[in-house]
């Protein structure tokens, strides 16, 4: 929580030259200053003249090019909007220039989450008996989320008398309702089926269900039962699965992969940015989705579970090597995005939910879909306007653009402040006096400098840096 609540300001490389630039421009005006100063003492030379060379050497400070910077970020604010693309941060948009890896959720970024239940298998129950319960589950929960309105869509249920309940979480992977009035009374639990299996045996056909659904890339989850209505206590940090579970049904459901998603996915290949996509789903499930998406490089996959027990040097190499991580805990997405960071890729980070939330942040540049949740929205530096995943490319191709615009601003600042203070110093070499006062300073920056590089942003092209 407190990761989530610090300010994040993250400069973009481009940034950190202009800042380096200033520095050393404060720098040389401060030596010229200082030789100045030296003459004004030594030859007598009237305040006036001080004053006049003092505030001619103040002027070699580009404060124009805040102008320019300004102008070229608003500007390519203005057409992002266009696009569907809300700028939260100013430098966003030219820091999408410099992103070479893109980290992306599966579950309302590359799809669009709208889950539906495609198929259930009932386990030593009649079909009718489990629509029932899933029913009754779906109707009876509190904490509503896309898989229980898909069940309450294709089930009626009645509301029951909730005795406990322990909401979806990310990094548990299940949730669970505790009925104690008839009929059934007990404990159901709904979840990833790897991790409910620790509290039941799935037999053999269960197991081909399951595979049968990863493989079409469906997510699928299991429903299970215990007839004692005390297995659970939500009042625990941490609850505890129940034990002595028994399986009621395997439950596939759908989710529509975004509509351009291979086009989209395409472009990013195209643009030179490598695609790491990460899910709580299971990882065959996501590598399905990406197949199906037309991810065109070589799918490698690893699993939350198989992260955990890595070392550290094996974790920075996973984080490299595999673009698809399937059952991902909130702290292992916010993990991936760090290691990549530190091995000096500049990641940009996709997410809708709260569990993105600190993945945005570590990130050095934060997209949000506008379905996302609000907490995600406020931290993201950009935000997809209904959800607008296909125009994403479109925006690197702008950042690219606006950095190429300021480049080209700075380097005619640099030049100017290059060429004044050459003749400044060969001025005084040879006649022995200052060859500018404010009048010509001014017509100098304005010129030179000014109004050029308030079109220089506009005209600029996307395209990488020569």
């Amino acid at each position: 929580v407190t990761s989530a609540r610090e300010f994040r300001q993250v400069y973009t490389p481009l940034q950190k030259e202009i800042n380096l630039v200033i520095r050393i421009f404060l720098l040389l005006a401060c030596f010229l200053w200082i030789l100045v100063g030296i003459s004004f003492l030594s030859r007598s030379l009237p305040l006036a003249d001080l004053v006049q060379r003092a505030a001619v050497i103040a002027g070699l400070v580009p404060a124009g090019l805040l102008v320019a910077i300004t102008l070229a970020y608003g500007t390519g604010a203005v057409q992002m909007l266009g696009k569907n693309v809300l700028i939260q941060q100013a430098n966003a948009v030219e820091s999408l220039s410099n992103v070479d890896v893109l980290c992306l959720d599966k579950t309302g970024t590359l799809t669009t989450n709208h889950l539906e239940l495609q198929t259930i298998f009932p386990v030593g129950v009649s079909p009718s008996e489990l629509q029932q319960r899933l029913g009754d589950y779906a109707t009876s929960t509190s904490n509503h989320n896309r898989t229980s309105e898909a069940i309450a869509t294709a089930f009626e249920g009645i509301p029951r008398l909730v005795a406990a309940e322990v909401p979806f979480s990310s990094a548990r992977q299940w949730s669970a309702i505790a009925f104690k009035d008839e009929p059934a009374a007990g404990t159901y639990v709904l979840g990833a089926p790897e991790v409910l299996a620790k509290g039941t045996q799935l037999t053999a056909a269960i197991e081909q269900q399951i595979q049968a659904g990863v493989e079409k890339g469906l997510r699928v989850l299991l429903f299970a039962y215990t007839t004692a209505v005390e297995a659970i206590d939500p009042t625990q940090e941490q609850p505890s699965l129940p034990a002595n579970l028994t399986p009621l049904g395997v439950l596939q459901f759908s989710d529509q992969l975004r509509p351009r998603a291979s086009e989209t996915l395409h472009g990013f290949a195209q643009a030179g940015i490598s695609l790491k996509i990460i899910s709580g789903d299971n990882p065959q499930t996501v590598a399905a989705l990406a197949r199906q998406a037309g991810l065109d490089t070589e799918i490698r996959l690893v699993s939350g579970p198989e992260l955990a027990i890595m070392n550290t040097a094996q974790f920075n190499q996973a984080a490299v090597s595999c673009n698809v991580f399937g059952r991902i805990t909130p702290e292992q997405k916010a993990n991936l995005v760090q290691t990549l960071r530190r091995q000096g890729h500049y990641v940009a980070m996709i997410g809708d939910g709260v569990n993105d939330v600190l993945s945005l942040k570590q990130a050095n540049l934060g997209i949000a879909m506008e379905s996302g949740s609000k907490a995600t929205r406020g931290v993201a530096d950009i935000v997809l306007l209904q959800d607008s995943f296909a125009s994403l490319p479109h925006t690197f191709l702008e950042g690219q653009r606006i950095r190429n615009g300021i480049r080209d601003a700075l380097a005619l600042f640099i030049v100017r402040v290059f060429c004044i203070t050459l003749l400044i110093f060969s001025t005084a070499m040879v006649t022995d006096s200052f060859p500018l006062v404010n009048k010509h300073s001014a017509l100098v920056s304005l010129f030179g400098v000014g109004l050029p590089t308030t079109v220089l942003p506009l005209w600029a092209k996307p395209g990488g840096v020569s």
